[in-house]
C-alpha cells in the first residue's frame, strides 16, 4: 500500500484543500489590519522553520549543490513573494473566494507556458481545456465586476497577475531543481529566503511591522502557520512526482474551498455569472486532466 506522500491524487487534493485556506485566514487577518508583507513574511518564516526541523528528522542530509541559494531566491520571489503580496492586497478589495478563483487561474496559465516553453506542452486536449479556462476566468471577472461596480476592476486585474507568478514558479521549479535535495528542505529555503524580501517591501512601503498586532490574534496566528505548514510539506512532493502541470491543478482545490468558505462563513455574494464560470473552469481542468492521458 502507498504511502500518503508517494499519492499525486491525495497530495493535489491535501495541498489545494490547506491552500484554499489561506484566503479567509488572509481576510481576517487583513480585517484586523495586519500588514499584507507582515502576514505574507509570518508565514513564510514560520512554514519555513517549521519544514526545516521537518526535514532534518525525515530526509536524508546530502552535500547541498552548487546553485540551491540561487534556486531558493528565486523560486521564493515568483512563488511566494509576488503571489502573497498580490493575494492578500486583493483579498479586501475582491473576497477571498475571488482571490481565491485567481488562483484557480493557474493551471491555464502553466499549460500556455509550457506550451510556449515547450516544457511538457498540451496537445490538442489540453489547448481547449485553457480555452475553456479562459472563457470561465472572463465570466467570473465580469460577474464580479458588474456585481461590485466600477470601482473593483482595477483590483480585479492586479489579481489576474498571481496566476502568472504561479505559473512561472511551477514551469521554473521543474526546470531548476537541484539534484539530490528533498522536497522539504527545498520547501523550507525556498520561504526562509522570501522573508528578507517581504520584510524590505514593507519597509519601502511603510508598512506597520509591529509584532504585537500578531499577538492580538493567537488563534488565527496558529491556525494559518498549522494550514501553511502542511501545505508546503505535500507542495513540494507533488511538484516532485507530479510535474508542474498536475502541481497547479491545487488552484482549482483551492478556488472550490475559498469559494465555500467566502459563501459560507463571511457572506460573499457571488452572481450567477460567477458560478457559471467556475463550473467552466472546472470543465476545463476535466480536459487538460484527459489530455495527459490522451496522445497527441
Amino acid at each position: 500500500m502507498k504511502k500518503f506522500y508517494d499519492i499525486p491524487v491525495a497530495l493535489l487534493l491535501g495541498t489545494g484543500a490547506t491552500l484554499g485556506l489561506n484566503f479567509p485566514f488572509g481576510k481576517l487577518a487583513m480585517a484586523e489590519h495586519i500588514a499584507p508583507p507582515l502576514w505574507a513574511a509570518v508565514i513564510s518564516l514560520g512554514a519555513g522553520l517549521a519544514l526545516f526541523f521537518i526535514a532534518k528528522v525525515s530526509e536524508p542530509q546530502p552535500e547541498l549543490p552548487v546553485g540551491l541559494a540561487r534556486f531558493a531566491i528565486i523560486s521564493g520571489l515568483i512563488s511566494y513573494v509576488a503571489p502573497n503580496l498580490l493575494t492578500f492586497t486583493v483579498i479586501p478589495k475582491i473576497g477571498s473566494g475571488m482571490a481565491g478563483i485567481m488562483f484557480a487561474l493557474s493551471p491555464v496559465v502553466t499549460a500556455v507556458l509550457s506550451l510556449l516553453l515547450g516544457v511538457r506542452p498540451p496537445n490538442k486536449f489540453g489547448l481547449i481545456g485553457i480555452a475553456f479556462g479562459l472563457f470561465g476566468a472572463a465570466l467570473i471577472v465580469w460577474g464580479k465586476t458588474s456585481a461590485a461596480g466600477p470601482g473593483i476592476s482595477l483590483w480585479l486585474l492586479l489579481g489576474l497577475a498571481i496566476p502568472l507568478f504561479l505559473a512561472a514558479g511551477n514551469v521554473y521549479r521543474s526546470l531548476a531543481w537541484p539534484k539530490g535535495v528533498g522536497p522539504k528542505l527545498l520547501g523550507s529555503l525556498t520561504n526562509l529566503a522570501s522573508v528578507p524580501f517581504l520584510v524590505a517591501i514593507a519597509l519601502v512601503l511603510g508598512e506597520r511591522l509591529d509584532l504585537a498586532d500578531l499577538m492580538r490574534i493567537p488563534v488565527l496566528l496558529t491556525a494559518q502557520l498549522a494550514a501553511s505548514t502542511a501545505m508546503f510539506t505535500m507542495f513540494f512532493r507533488l511538484q516532485q512526482i507530479g510535474g508542474p502541470t498536475y502541481l497547479s491543478q491545487i488552484g482549482y482545490v483551492a478556488a472550490a474551498v475559498s469559494l465555500l468558505v467566502g459563501f459560507s462563513a463571511f457572506g460573499e455574494y457571488y452572481p450567477a455569472s460567477v458560478w457559471i464560470g467556475a463550473a467552466i473552469i472546472f470543465l476545463g481542468i476535466g480536459l487538460t486532466t484527459y489530455s495527459a492521458r490522451s496522445p497527441k
